[in-house]
């Protein structure tokens, strides 16, 4: 009963002064609104570029490795690769699923342009993942399982000058050193996928070891996709993977956060032939760009720290005033019987009630706004892809991190009202009674 009495007078408080709650309750509101879309776009890139790197470019975890013909002459394969993808399965029970690529460096030459990509060669038919993600403005991604055939992104599109059914020729050094060109024909056209889609293509996987000139038994790197649950402990699961491989008699390169392509001089420098192994996460194949979200994380934390700062000011000196509006109040409250700590909790009420209108309006704010930005798929400019991962703003709204953010601002309210609530539980009933002004 006692409390129920509390709530009911902290109730009727704040819509007795309506003005005053409608401001801070604004700007509550702002504030949980803000956070909401800071945390959503932060996902947001966060999921962009576990999705871009994931298909585009790496697994959870990766084996690649490089195999020297010479100690100064290699390339990023890997050998009898069927033995290494019976090796990962026996280790790595987390894995959900695996596919193998090849990887390459190649000019791309059409009859009006040329440019230098990535080539990634892949086995359509056993890349499910792959079909869900890339969207296609025009072609069939059925096609590249013919021989000598291309998928492009619409950026080396402007490049090239191609449409799907043009051909274009790949030019490349071998791993002993030799040049060798190839023919394709693009059959498939993809939708930019950010920043990272913008330098690599997509061939079948034959085509990369004729390029190349490569054994069947030879491919890029075994890509390794984790169950949900597991993909926050990569890095745990590539050390074991590392270690259980060195145990199975295979020579591993040391760990090193770092995509395989700035490997080449450090491998060129070592004096070794042969095969060695190399096991990466994609935090490790992205790393070049995983800064960019380390630099938004500071920014919103920056941001926020000073706006619930502002937040905290403002319930602070509201809650003082109104102590000081209500001191009979609070004295004639103390006189018939309310004991200190019915005082004190009447305005922790006030100012937790306050936070959950405004966080509730905030939370309802913030969860429209990012469904109309979404919604209007904003287009930016390349300088600002580097930042997003993505040609267009995306919004990752999530209950989970709608409620932390609500949950949040209100636990903050509250504790900004500990203290002059406190305050005012310990005036003495004679002295409030008696109180002007």
């Amino acid at each position: 009963m006692g409390f129920l009495l509390d709530f009911r007078i902290a109730f009727r408080s704040l819509f007795q002064h309506g003005r005053r709650t409608f401001f801070l309750a604004s700007a509550i509101a702002g504030v949980t609104a803000l956070l909401i879309l800071l945390n959503a776009l932060s996902t947001g890139v966060s999921e962009t570029m576990i999705r871009a790197a994931t298909t585009l470019s790496t697994g959870h975890v990766n084996v690649g490795g490089f195999f020297k013909v010479t100690s100064s002459a290699g390339g990023p394969v890997v050998t009898e690769y069927e033995k290494v993808i019976e090796a990962v399965r026996k280790s790595v029970p987390e894995m959900e699923s695996l596919v193998h690529r090849g990887r390459g460096w190649a000019k791309i030459i059409s009859d009006l342009g040329s440019t230098q990509a990535g080539i990634t060669g892949i086995d359509i038919k056993n890349e499910p993942a792959f079909r869900k993600v890339i969207e296609l403005t025009s072609g069939r991604l059925e096609d590249l399982a013919e021989p000598n055939t291309m998928m492009v992104f619409e950026s080396q599109v402007e490049r090239l000058k191609v449409k799907v059914g043009d051909a274009v020729t790949l030019s490349a050094q071998t791993t002993r050193g030799a040049a060798n060109t190839i023919d394709c024909r693009i059959v498939a056209i993809a939708k930019d996928m950010g920043l990272m889609s913008k330098f690599g293509v997509f061939v079948p996987v034959e085509t990369t070891r004729a390029l190349y000139q490569l054994r069947s038994d030879t491919t890029g790197a075994i890509h390794i996709y984790l169950k949900p649950q597991f993909v926050p402990d990569v890095t745990a699961i590539a050390a074991r993977l590392r270690g259980q491989l060195e145990k199975l008699g295979w020579a591993v390169m040391d760990a090193d956060p770092n995509p395989f392509w700035m490997k080449f001089q450090t491998v060129a420098r070592e004096d070794w032939t042969g095969q060695k192994l190399d096991v990466t996460t994609w935090e490790d194949e992205v790393s070049f760009i995983t800064w960019t979200l380390t630099v938004l994380k500071g920014l919103t934390a920056v941001l926020l720290t000073i706006l619930i700062a502002i937040v905290i000011t403002g319930i602070m000196n509201t809650m003082w005033i109104a102590i000081r509006e209500r001191t009979r109040e609070i004295g004639t409250l103390r006189a018939i019987g309310m004991q200190r700590g019915g005082v004190l909790r009447m305005f922790l009420y006030e100012s937790l009630l306050l936070g959950l209108i405004g966080t509730g309006t905030g939370a309802l704010a913030g969860v429209g706004l990012g469904a109309a930005i979404n919604a209007a798929r904003i287009h930016v400019p390349l300088s600002v892809q580097l930042f997003l991962m993505s040609d267009r703003v995306q919004l990752a709204l999530h209950v989970g991190g709608l409620v932390r953010a609500a949950l949040f601002i209100t636990v903050v309210t509250t504790l900004a009202a500990l203290y002059p609530a406190y305050r005012a539980a310990r005036l003495k009933p004679v002295s409030a009674m008696s109180h002007f002004g």
